[in-house]
């Protein structure tokens, strides 16, 4: 491996607010095209942009949650440059004095902990939606229709240093930034929906290099595994070129992610081409550190500190830390229950197990359910109580899941309640031995292993309601073995 990879990230992510950057318009996603317009956001003459103060504390946020220096006085800026989507034939972003500055983030990968430097956080809004007619996509699109009701939807850019090293540092990095935007409640996340948005420059050099190789920007990046994907696939075709001999061309390139290919769009604009000047309709933001500290005490207990304390405070190992705390409604969701009188691993475990097997079965999210923390801590009490088996337990969590039901009436309706009564059990237990003499005669004869079949015969037989514990041992009594 004589070539290393150069990559820098480039996030948008849409903020959760109710209206548009500049106007009173809905940010609303999904709404019939056109009707979220105004003669602000469809830049009419004569109209004046106001700023949306809910954006500003978003962006405050995001960078104290990563560690960014909010820059106490910044601007917006008039970017350049003509596109079917855009109205203005300009962007209202933030170029030499941005919001954020100089921050970090920390991300593991195969057990090694990386850190990637943040170089800015800039608010801008956004274009509108080319639709394309005849084609899923631009390439091969008979015409295309413009949807405006995205114009001046409000983003924040997330600009990497270019110090990430593989396509899996990258797609690692992302995931933590979505984490880190949902925990703060200022944006979904959601890629399906365009919400979280990324654009990579790579390039390659050999390794000890310290100049920067020619970069390419790819676009078109709409869910992490295309992240990964696509970046795996350029510094692949860069190896090539330069191997073969050839030179890199800096420019813009479109990944495909059907074909999983990409193809050249345009050579890449440097900043001046968009001739950037300050924004004359709008002041410049002054933020003082009242403000700043106001926001900072509002901050929820953030991802990685909230891992650290599930594994202090609740035993929790990394693993399973981890997955509790990926998402701020399942490490609220967890907590609650414990805090309902469960043990913490066992709430874990079922989160991780059938949980999450119905969620994913079912395409749809813990918070799209009607399960409850109370209603997961009465379950498990009934099977602390015997009142069920574990095993039984697993047809009780889709009804709570689908329906939000009381376990206990989910129990009675079903007739699911756990079988505890000797004589019932014996009975059971002496079908299951005249009807199995061959494994009678192996445990007795010392293969003890043969007891877990005989076990599963007679859970089988009880159709999974018998006490295991009690079968158990009632076994063993009958054929006379400790």
């Amino acid at each position: 491996m004589t070539w290393e990879a150069v990559i820098g990230l480039e996030i948008h992510a849409q903020l959760k607010t109710k209206s548009k950057l500049f106007c009173h318009c809905s940010a609303a996603f999904g709404d019939k095209p056109n009707t979220n317009v105004c003669p602000v956001c469809t830049a009419m003459p004569g109209v004046l942009p106001v700023l949306n103060k809910e954006v500003v504390n978003s962006a405050i946020k995001l960078g104290l949650a990563t560690n960014c220096e909010i820059n106490p006085i910044n601007e917006f800026s008039r970017k350049n440059y003509f596109y079917p989507d855009s109205p203005k034939a300009y962007q209202i972003s933030q170029f030499d004095k941005p919001i954020c500055l100089a921050g970090y983030l920390d991300i593991n990968v195969n057990d090694e902990d990386i850190r990637i430097d943040i170089t800015r956080i800039h608010m801008e809004e956004d274009a509108g939606k080319l639709v394309h007619q005849g084609s899923e996509n631009i390439s091969g699109a008979t015409h295309s229709l413009v949807d405006l009701n995205r114009c001046s939807v409000p983003l924040v850019e997330i600009v990497s240093e270019p110090v990430i090293r593989s396509a899996a540092e990258a797609k690692a990095y992302m995931e933590k930034m979505r984490q880190i935007i949902r925990y703060l409640d200022i944006g979904d996340g959601n890629m399906e929906e365009g919400s979280l948005r990324c654009d990579a420059n790579v390039s390659i050099r050999k390794k000890g290099d310290t100049e920067l190789g020619t970069k390419a920007e790819v676009k078109n990046l709409n869910s992490f595994k295309s992240v990964e994907k696509a970046i795996i696939l350029e510094i692949d075709r860069q190896i090539e070129i330069l191997e073969d001999g050839g030179k890199i061309t800096q420019e813009t390139r479109h990944y495909n992610e059907a074909t999983n290919s990409t193809k050249t769009l345009r050579s890449k604009e440097e900043a001046h081409d968009y001739r950037y000047f300050p924004a004359p309709d709008l002041v410049p933001i002054v933020i003082d550190k009242n403000w700043i500290e106001d926001l900072r005490k509002d901050l929820p207990e953030l991802p990685d500190n909230r891992k650290k304390r599930f594994m202090d405070e609740y035993g929790l190992n990394e693993y399973d830390a981890d997955i509790m705390t990926v998402e701020i409604f399942t490490a609220d969701f967890f907590e609650t229950t414990v805090k309902a009188g469960s043990k913490a691993k066992d709430v874990a475990n079922w989160i991780m197990g059938e949980i999450s097997s119905y969620l994913n079965n079912n395409h749809v999210e813990l918070a799209n359910t009607k399960i409850t923390p109370d209603l997961l801590a009465k379950m498990i009490k009934l099977i602390e109580a015997n009142t069920i088996s574990g095993k039984i337990a697993k047809q009780v969590i889709p009804v709570l899941l689908k329906n939000g039901k009381d376990p206990d009436s989910v129990v009675k309706e079903k007739g699911l309640a756990q079988v505890s009564d000797t004589g019932e059990i014996k009975t059971l237990i002496q079908e299951v031995i005249d009807e199995n003499p061959g494994p009678v005669e192996e445990i007795k004869s010392g293969k003890m292993q043969t007891i877990g079949f005989m076990m599963g015969q007679i859970m089988k037989k009880s159709k999974g309601k018998a006490n295991p514990g009690l079968a158990n041992k009632m076994l063993k009594e009958l054929l006379g073995i400790s």
